[in-house]
C-alpha cells in the first residue's frame, strides 16, 4: 500500500514539477508533513504525567460560572420574594 501510494505520489509531482527544482521543493514539503505526523502521533502515544488529571480539573472548574445566574423572580412556578415584616430586623 505504501509503494503504490509512493508511486502515485511521486507520478503526481513528476506532472506538475518542471524542472528539478519543483521536485525538490514538492519532495521537502511532503518530508515535512510527514514528519509533522510522525511526531504527532508520538506525542499522543506518550503517556500523561501524574499531576495531568488534577491540573485538567481545575482548568475546568476555572472555566465554570463563579457567578450564579440572573434569573427572573417573578417566573412561573418561583415563590414570591418575602416582605418585610411588621417589625424592624435586626441588622
Amino acid at each position: 500500500m505504501l509503494a503504490v501510494l509512493t508511486g502515485a505520489w511521486a507520478y503526481a509531482l513528476a506532472l506538475f514539477a518542471d524542472r528539478p527544482a519543483g521536485l525538490l521543493a514538492g519532495a521537502a514539503v511532503v518530508a515535512a508533513l510527514l514528519l509533522a505526523t510522525l511526531l504527532a502521533l508520538r506525542v499522543r502515544a506518550l503517556p500523561t504525567p501524574p499531576g495531568t488529571r488534577f491540573a485538567a480539573a481545575l482548568r475546568a472548574r476555572a472555566r465554570r460560572r463563579g457567578v450564579p445566574r440572573q434569573v427572573d423572580p417573578n417566573a412561573p412556578g418561583r415563590p414570591r420574594p418575602r416582605a418585610p415584616g411588621l417589625r424592624p430586623s435586626a441588622a
